[in-house]
């Protein structure tokens, strides 16, 4: 169908759940479509740059007949996070070279997928990108491989916190991830039922957080609160210190909250932490994961370069890497339509 060709796959960044799914999907149809050989690249560009390369065949993980990387989190193929990678160029290029490759799919967030297209440039690689970040900030798609599974695991945890935060009539602050992107903090908590939620996106009020806890108590009886910060988000304007304490800003909003509450109240504080990035991938991951790994042999069939998938409303899209790395990190649009949802539920989500 097409002249053979030796296909190199690699995982960079943080991991997520979905990814070990994305790689099973490629080697399935590069393999299966267009008989072509693929090679994991472990631990991304350091991979290349020590020439290290790992065949990949279709059933070469399974276990009496069953497929594990349809379920299985992290990345089989391990992962670098951080690093000067470009100061490392000449190297990497030569690894990749060295390998013998013919095309590489990269699977990152917009950092990794910036820095890895700036090395095709420089390299002349036929390279296509995979979107994939619990913090879904990648620009021009609704959904980056692992959002969902970490939006299930928050709001998982936020249901059991509300159980204990009611016997004892608590408020809970929950931090969850989210360093320039309020998506994680702005879903789970309207899917977990929270009272408050802070994204780095919108200024906020602790005067107004606790104002809005008073109103739950006095007009509804509520004596226990859920109250979901996102970990990026910056200390309000009233308050005296502009740097973020190192304790976290979920402590520091929960001894804010301690300080104004008109009533005693008993705050604690529960930092999801990398909890947030393990877990078997959603069914959505799942199928997103393999719509993208397709889509991306496909794309290296038919010669494209440069390029990354994206998720539009509900279809696979090929978009040109520059377009989505200007316009990378994209955050929550203050007055969204799931914000405005938020405020409709009664949830205080900062200054309108």
């Amino acid at each position: 169908m097409n002249t053979p060709k030796r296909l190199g796959i690699l995982t960079s960044g943080g991991d997520c759940p979905g990814l070990n799914a994305v790689i099973r999907a490629v080697v399935s149809h590069a393999t299966l479509t267009y008989n072509w050989e693929v090679f994991g690249i472990p631990y991304a560009t350091q991979g290349l740059r020590e020439r290290q390369i790992i065949p990949l065949r279709m059933h070469s993980f399974d276990l009496r007949g069953i497929d594990p990387l349809v379920s299985m989190g992290g990345t089989i193929l391990g992962t670098v996070n951080g690093g000067n990678t470009l100061a490392q160029a000449e190297d990497i290029i030569a690894g990749y070279r060295a390998l013998n490759l013919d095309a590489l799919i990269a699977i990152g967030g917009d950092g990794s997928l910036r820095i890895l297209s700036e090395l095709a440039m420089r390299g002349n690689w036929q390279f296509i990108g995979i979107p994939k970040t619990i913090d879904n900030d990648v620009a021009v798609t609704e959904r980056s491989v692992g959002f969902d599974t970490a939006v299930n695991t928050i709001t998982d945890a936020l249901n059991r916190l509300t159980f204990t935060a009611a016997s004892h009539d608590r408020v809970m602050v929950v931090e969850v991830m989210g360093r320039d992107a309020g998506h994680l903090a702005l879903h789970a908590g309207i899917a977990g039922g929270a009272d408050v939620i802070l994204l780095p996106e919108i200024p906020y009020s602790v005067q107004e957080i606790c104002e809005h806890l008073a109103e739950l108590r006095d007009r509804w009886q509520r004596r226990f609160a859920i109250v979901v910060v996102a970990e990026g988000i910056h200390p309000p304007a009233e308050s005296p210190c502009r740097e973020k304490p190192a304790c976290g800003m979920g402590q520091f909003i929960a001894s804010q909250i301690g300080e104004c509450s008109p009533y005693p109240v008993d705050v604690r504080v529960s930092v999801l932490g990398h909890i947030q990035r393990g877990g078997i991938p959603t069914a959505l991951d799942r199928l997103i994961a393999a719509a993208f790994g397709k889509t991306a042999v496909d794309l290296v069939a038919a010669g494209k370069s440069n390029q990354i998938v994206t998720w539009q409303c509900g279809e696979v899209v090929a978009v040109p890497i520059e377009q989505v790395c200007e316009q990378s990190p994209h955050g929550v649009e203050p007055d969204s339509p799931l914000v405005q949802t938020a405020r409709a539920l009664g949830i205080y989500v900062g200054k309108k």
